[in-house]
């Protein structure tokens, strides 16, 4: 996937994702040594976008496992596919004298199975990347399906019997720490902790992304990403919505965020009730404002 730890850093700028020399180097070492990479930090801070950035990097295929409270087997690995099983014996036994137990071997044979995402990522001809997000929502007994994949490469599936890797995923697994991850998974994957970024960090994804818009307008973006997310917020913006509302503050001619601007950027910035009761107090947004004002010349490159 990557030939070495600058090919990782130039290859991913390219599709829009800046990071540093240590995610750069577990995400180099992760592809040659086959290791899952498990990534934890809050919503919002980027972790999804790594695994999204290193497939489009190396042109690979993405297979994604949306994890949920509750979700099962069958939702990750695949099913039986039982009406077009009994529609198959339909068939042969009207053709005449059926050998029912080469049947049974047929029925039970992956032309009849559904393939859900982790069997789908074990079946590319050629490497993909595999994002198992938000493993945080689902159970112990969930995870400890997951160790056979990332510990053999292969899974055993009841009926249909082994499931061989033909080539080995890059894994990507995401955790926003609403329970935490167990020890076994911790122990075959590498870890990055992934916080939102430093102002001079933002800075640089918006001058990539919006290359017309000025280095000030880029800062003030910045400072107030983090005079928000110092603000105790239910719900802090996350880059993805900076860029939004940088996008949107463009479209309006806007060149930054004032006092008088509050009530037009409220529906952007607030995304519950509570968030939008704290930004509407007079001060409250007017001393927001001013710190978003401050913290920009942290974004100013040395």
């Amino acid at each position: 996937m990557f030939s070495c730890v600058e090919d990782v850093l130039s290859k991913l700028f390219l599709t829009g994702y800046i990071t540093e020399q240590v995610t750069a180097t577990v995400v180099y070492l992760a592809a040659k040594l086959n290791k899952p990479i498990l990534l934890e930090g809050p919503p919002g801070s980027g972790k999804t976008e790594l695994a999204y950035a290193v497939a489009k990097a190396t042109s690979a295929g993405v297979e994604r496992l949306q994890c949920f409270e509750g979700i099962n087997e069958e939702k990750a690995i695949g099913k039986f596919d039982e009406a077009l099983q009994r529609l198959a014996v339909e068939l042969r036994s009207r053709s005449g004298a059926v050998e029912w137990e080469d049947l049974k071997r047929e029925l039970h044979s992956e032309n009849f199975f559904t393939a859900g995402p982790l069997l789908r990522a074990l079946r590319y001809p050629k490497r993909c990347v595999l994002l198992i997000d938000e493993l945080d929502k689902v159970d112990q007994a969930f995870e400890a399906m997951l160790l056979e994949l990332l510990s053999v490469w292969q899974m055993s599936i009841p009926k249909l019997g082994v499931v061989r890797a033909q080539t080995i995923p890059f894994v990507v697994l995401t955790s926003n720490e609403e329970r935490r991850i167990g020890d076994p998974l911790r122990r075959r994957s590498f870890y990055l902790r992934v916080e939102h970024p430093s102002p001079q960090r933002e800075a640089n994804i918006l001058r990539l992304r919006m290359p017309k818009r000025s280095a000030d307008f880029h800062c003030e973006m910045a400072g107030l990403a983090k005079a928000l997310r110092g603000w105790s917020l239910e719900k802090p913006p996350s880059i993805s919505e900076m860029l939004d509302l940088a996008e949107a503050l463009e479209l309006l001619g806007e060149e930054r965020v004032t006092a008088e601007m509050r009530d037009i950027l409220l529906p952007l910035l607030a995304k519950t009730e509570a968030d939008r009761k704290k930004l509407l107090l007079r001060d409250g947004w007017a001393s927001l404002v001013y710190d978003a004002h401050q913290y920009s010349s942290e974004a100013i490159q040395p």
